[in-house]
């Protein structure tokens, strides 16, 4: 390992145990975002941050290069009650780094704003790169990527920091949320007379569960619609006029957001209203040449059926980082060191003579 390489990886490790005793939650980055614009600065990269999103542009841009975005995010979930660990305690035991955010995603910021460092002063290489750390990922808020990508110019590939083993995730899915309403009359219920909501909503209720949408991708399996909240009445006498219930729809790229919203309201009577359309389902094509180089290195392809800041990037991205997602959300969660350093030379190998 080229001494360069060697000091980042070791200094970012640094990093990651400082931003794992730092709370925060999405929403309140700002102290961890902070402590990412130093690290930034020390190394001589000239950091911007607006709101506690933080990003680097590599020394020597040429806007007649292609750009490739280095993303991932600082935010983290709550703890929960089940830690037997300092959730903030960033506590190591042999190889074992545990703490909130250690493995989603902290392990891949580090890494990759490592991999920024090293490449940031280069002049031989075919594109820019750009470096964000981003905010609000967990709540896909509306002051994280989103708000920063206008500032960063054209992209033309997004490469997203997530656990995945450093596997190549080349598809993911897409998210819609759906609140419906079916609408009644209301009467007594010891009479024939309203028009009962309730059952209006189980009629359409049953579409869901029975629907199949024709195009299922190779990747990601079909369109997953998921009836997951229920609510009607008002006491146990009365018809009731108005019942509400909430979809959850994990979509393929075969079809975008606004489409499959579109389908549902041709097929069922309630009112569909979708809380947003814009998280939806990506794909990078097999023949991409940062895909060809990542199985030449011998990385794995799979589709990720979890949402990341992917979702919301309208342009080609991959997914790929070090940690295992099956540790995201848990209790004592942890990212091995081992995993850190094979993350950082995974990213640099993988950009490393890349031509777009």
């Amino acid at each position: 390992m080229p001494k360069l390489i060697e000091r980042l990886t070791e200094d970012a490790i640094t990093l990651l145990r400082e931003l794992i005793r730092t709370p925060s939650l999405s929403r309140e980055e700002d102290q961890t975002a902070e402590l990412i614009f130093r690290f930034l600065a020390f190394y001589g990269a000239r950091p911007h941050r607006d709101n506690n999103n933080v990003w680097a542009v590599s020394k020597h841009l040429d806007a007649t290069k292609p750009t490739i975005l280095l993303n991932s995010h600082h935010d983290t979930v709550r703890a929960g009650n089940t830690w037997t660990y300092d959730p903030f305690g960033a506590t190591v035991e042999g190889d074992k780094l545990i703490g909130l955010g250690s493995n989603d995603a902290g392990a891949s910021a580090v890494s990759l704003l490592a991999t920024f460092l090293y490449f940031h002063e280069r002049t031989d290489l075919a594109y820019n790169l750009i470096c964000a750390i981003t905010a609000e990922e967990e709540v896909s808020g509306a002051n994280g990527i989103r708000s920063v990508l206008p500032q960063l110019g054209h992209i033309d590939l997004g490469i997203v920091g997530e656990p995945t083993q450093m596997d190549l995730a080349i598809a993911e899915k897409g998210l819609v949320v759906l609140d419906c309403v079916a609408h009644g009359r209301t009467g007594h219920a010891a009479r024939e007379e309203g028009e009962n909501a309730l059952y209006k909503a189980l009629t359409d209720i049953r579409w869901f569960e029975q629907f199949r949408f024709p195009q299922v991708s190779p990747l990601l399996g079909p369109v997953k619609m998921t009836v997951t909240q229920i609510q009607a009445g008002s006491q146990h006498n009365v018809v009731p006029d108005r019942c509400t219930f909430v979809v959850d729809v994990r979509t393929n790229e075969c079809y975008s957001n606004q489409e499959v919203v579109e389908l549902v309201r041709q097929h069922i009577t309630s009112d569909v209203t979708p809380r947003s359309t814009h998280l939806n389902s990506s794909r990078i094509d097999l023949s991409h040449p940062l895909v060809q180089r990542g199985l030449a290195l011998g990385h794995r392809t799979f589709g990720s059926v979890t949402l990341s800041d992917q979702s919301m990037m309208p342009f080609t991205t991959v997914k790929i980082g070090p940690g295992d997602s099956a540790r995201s959300h848990t209790p004592d969660e942890f990212i091995l060191l081992s995993e850190i350093r094979m993350g950082v030379q995974g990213y640099v190998a993988l950009l490393e003579g890349l031509q777009l």
